[in-house]
């Protein structure tokens, strides 16, 4: 965007309305979230297959278990450091917005300037207001510098913070049918140990498959409660690989998502990271359509913000880049992180197949 040749009208505008550091403090604040969550599951996913490994469970199924457990554990670690970076690099965009807005002229001034040159030009019948109005000229040309300087000061820092977040961590290899073929191949007895547990190596109670920890579980290689499926880490998960609660198909990070590789909270679809989006690869919250960055975006392949006043019905400003509307920087926050997944789309596998690698 080239804010040099926007008025100031425009640029104070932009600067002063919308929804200013809200949508920047709510991403901060969620990917805190996300960041300590992984963070814990991974540590308590670490602790507990050591102790289990450590402890009275020794020999070839123990040993198993921790190759298993370990690229899952890393991976965990990892995607929580990525995490961190993404709320620090927000609170960065909202540093770069605290100092620009107050460097900006207010929309205010801006109007009792142009106010006071129309004045002038309607009384000007004989020339008597010349120098005034040529007084009023300069000051809107102030004006428009400053605006046009805070504005570009602005859009360096928060790209320079988007530029800062690191690419995500590929989720690793699948182990195909690991429990199944660990116990053909080695060809270990069948141990449980809890009640009600219905397979092979389970600890906990009512399990049903096999290398499963913790109670109610159903499938294979699930660690905690009533998860269906196989590899799923957390409670009430529907599906392969998910990490969290009542996720819903395969490969999730969060909770109540439904789909594939979604990170975050409740959001429906494949490839979504943040909040409430639905559709495909959107990064943000509240985003529904494909290719989506930003906060309350409807459509495709737009990277912005639209007010919540707007979706109401309230008014707003919307920004959409390679389009002909726009809003100010200080109302978006996107990752670079998922930048290629943008520019170069795949479609995600069907539902119901984890990958064989991601």
């Amino acid at each position: 965007m080239n804010f040099v040749i926007l008025p100031p009208e425009i640029n104070s505008t932009r600067m002063f309305s919308g929804a200013g550091l809200g949508p920047m403090l709510a991403a901060s604040a969620a990917w805190d979230g996300v960041a300590a969550e992984l963070g814990s599951a991974a540590t308590s996913f670490e602790a507990l297959t050591a102790g289990l490994a450590g402890g009275t469970w020794l020999g070839a199924a123990s040993a198993a278990m921790l190759g298993a457990a370990a690229p899952y554990a890393a991976w965990l670690q990892a995607t929580a450091s990525d995490a961190e970076q993404a709320a620090a690099q927000a609170r960065s965009a909202v540093s770069a917005f605290e100092a620009a807005q107050p460097a900006t002229v207010h929309p205010a001034i801006i109007a009792g300037n142009r106010s006071q040159l129309l004045s002038l030009v309607m009384s000007n019948l004989f020339g008597q207001n010349a120098p005034a109005i040529a007084l009023a000229e300069a000051e809107y040309e102030q004006m428009w510098a400053q605006d046009v300087t805070a504005m570009l000061g602005y859009h360096l820092s928060a790209s320079a913070a988007v530029a800062q977040l690191p690419p995500w961590q590929e989720l690793p290899q699948r182990l195909a049918d690991m429990a199944d073929s660990a116990i053909a191949s080695w060809q270990l007895p069948n141990i449980n140990i809890g009640t009600g547990n219905t397979g092979s190596f389970n600890i906990g109670n009512n399990n049903t498959g096999n290398f499963n920890i913790g109670s109610n579980n159903i499938g294979n290689a699930n660690i905690g409660n009533a998860n269906l499926g196989s590899f799923n880490l957390g409670f009430d998960n529907v599906g392969n690989f998910n990490a969290g609660w009542n996720n819903y198909v395969n490969a999730n990070v969060g909770t109540r998502n439904v789909g594939q590789f979604n990170i975050g909270f409740e959001n429906t679809g494949d490839a979504n990271v943040g909040i409430w989006n639905v559709g495909f690869r959107n990064v943000g919250f509240v985003n529904v359509g494909e290719g989506l960055v930003g906060f309350a975006r409807p459509g495709d392949g737009d990277v912005g913000v639209t007010s919540v006043f707007e979706r109401l019905g309230g008014g707003g400003v919307v920004l959409t880049l390679g389009g002909t509307a726009f809003s100010p920087l200080p109302r978006i926050f996107y990752t670079a992180a998922v930048s290629d997944l943008f520019i170069n789309p795949v479609d995600p596998p069907s539902p119901g197949t984890p990958p064989t690698s991601w």
